[in-house]
């Protein structure tokens, strides 16, 4: 007879018995694995919704596992005790999660769907890329502002320039009549030492007033300019050694020069003033001492920089930067100190020309000038210079020109100012040549027609009477071949100076000018 409690029930056949036990392991694996998938989700997730929910399930689910582990049990050993308490307990889990499942069936029927998780995705990316956009905008617009803003300001610099060159045009021709005949009445009141001491404060007078015309033609980009190739180390080394004496024991100047510099096209002598008027501001920002630092690079200025700023041309440019550890400039103010006449320094201490002089003579260059600035922490001026071709040409020495010597040269001088013109004359006939006069291109051009001797055309480029001196010059060697050509001006436009540079082989007496450049410059036009 069988042992099996529930043999009877089966038929005493062991097929039936063992499919239900097999049957009952199976089911009960199955609630097991069931079990521990949703606890190991929810435990590794830990910001699921209704945890105790599936935690509960968890439980359950486990416990219908167990019993069907009491029901293969009970095939041998009659365990019905155990067995109805885990059946007891399932039940009471079972209603528990029941009611739990009643209570929250409001909510999970208004869970979303996947259709209406992804609708919800989908708007939300709608939503970011209307948000790049909206932002994308805001930055374009932040973009025309600023563009606009240095539209601005290029066109107000730019009808200062025209507003400065005409004014300093006039004022040379003052200015050339006021040294040179302070300079003649100083040569005859030499042996009185008052009225010396008088004729020397107006010359000093005349020749500040000189220098600021000078300043302003430079920032109206109208100084001429005679760029060649030069070793812009060599050229920052002689700087620095002039303005040790200059600057001061308390500022100490520190070089850091690239070893790889390349040649600049540039003027030589504009850059020495530039750098210059640089450590001039420089030193009056640090009335207390502190250091100078001229330094040198290779650069490239990409597209992205030249988008930043629209006046530049990117490409590669030899760097010169000039800083000091002084007390800055406050950011309200770095887009106007390339103004004018516009300073931070205190009234009677400053022109405000230095550094528009420097603005004008770098973009006349072709180059790129930047300032960086903080309140506290110095300045630093970046001018980035065009590269030049080929080897650099060396530095020259200063040279004068001793003994002049002339024959019975005669030059004809063409000068609309009637003071200018009056001044000239008689300098000139002073040296010993013989000189005749024209106050237009027309009045010249019917000396040259005539039969008077002429060895030198000396002429103003602006000049009334339908034709600058450049053409005047042009139709004058038409008619004699041999004649020798001298210009001066105080405001070239672009007749004898096309790209902010000097035509090559052309002679220019820039006014102001004292009787010995004259002297000079007539020599050399003569000799050359």
């Amino acid at each position: 007879m069988s042992t099996l409690p529930h043999g009877a029930c089966l038929l005493w056949k062991p097929e039936l018995i063992w499919l239900n036990a097999i049957s009952d392991a199976l089911i009960a694996g199955a609630f097991f694995a069931t079990a521990f998938v949703l606890a190991f989700f929810v435990w590794r997730r830990r910001d699921v919704m209704f945890r105790s929910v599936f935690w509960a399930f968890s439980i359950f689910i486990a416990g219908c596992g167990v019993t069907r582990l009491l029901s293969i049990l009970t095939l041998w050993v009659p365990a019905y005790g155990i067995e109805g308490l885990a059946k007891g307990f399932l039940a009471l889990t079972s209603v528990g999660i029941t009611a739990a499942l009643l209570l929250l069936l409001p909510r999970i029927l208004v869970l979303p769907t996947r259709i209406q998780l992804r609708q919800a995705y989908e708007a939300l990316e709608e939503e970011v890329r209307q948000r790049r956009s909206a932002e994308a905008m805001v930055q374009r617009f932040q973009e025309i502002e600023a563009t606009e803003s240095q539209v601005r300001q290029a066109q107000k610099m730019e009808a200062i320039g025209q507003l400065t060159g005409g004014v300093a045009h006039d004022f040379n021709n003052i200015l050339t009549v006021i040294t040179g005949t302070i300079e003649i009445l100083g040569d005859a009141v030499k042996d009185r030492p008052h009225l010396a001491q008088i004729t020397n404060m107006i010359g000093a007078a005349a020749a500040r007033g000189a220098d600021l015309t000078k300043y302003l033609l430079a920032f109206a980009r109208r100084q001429p300019l005679q760029p060649r190739s030069i070793e812009l180390n060599a050229l920052v080394v002689d700087a620095a050694r002039l303005l040790r004496p200059t600057l001061g024991e308390q500022i100490e100047i520190e070089l850091m020069l690239a070893h790889d510099s390349a040649p600049a096209l540039i003027d030589p002598s504009q850059l020495s003033t530039a750098i210059l008027n640089l450590a001039l501001n420089a030193r009056d920002a640090m009335p207390n001492g502190g250091k100078l630092t001229l330094e040198t690079k290779n650069v490239v200025l990409d597209e992205n920089y030249a988008g930043m700023n629209s006046e530049v041309n990117p490409g590669h440019y030899v760097m010169l930067a000039v800083s000091d550890s002084g007390v800055g400039i406050p950011g309200g103010l770095l887009e106007k100190v390339f103004e004018p006449f516009f300073t931070t320094k205190d009234v009677g201490k400053g022109s405000g020309l230095g550094l528009s002089m420097v603005y004008g003579f770098v973009k006349q260059s072709n180059g790129h000038v930047k300032i960086y600035s903080e309140e506290g922490h110095g300045t630093t001026v970046k001018l980035y210079l065009p590269p030049a071709a080929g080897v650099a040409d060396a530095l020259p020495a200063e040279s004068g020109i001793s003994g002049l010597e002339h024959g019975d040269e005669a030059v004809l001088i063409v000068e609309d100012d009637a003071l200018v013109r009056e001044y000239v004359v008689t300098q000139i006939r002073s040296f010993g040549y013989d000189t005749l006069s024209a106050s237009n291109a027309a009045e010249a051009l019917a000396i040259i027609n005539g039969p008077e001797r002429i060895d030198l055309l000396f002429t103003d480029v602006i000049i009334p009477g339908g034709m600058n001196g450049r053409q005047l010059a042009t139709e004058a060697l038409k008619r004699r071949p041999g004649l020798k050509i001298l210009y001066t001006s105080g405001y070239t436009e672009n007749a004898i100076v096309h790209h902010g540079r000097l035509d090559a082989g052309v002679l220019l007496l820039p006014k102001p000018y004292l009787s010995s450049d004259l002297a000079r410059m007539i020599w050399t036009a003569l000799a050359s």
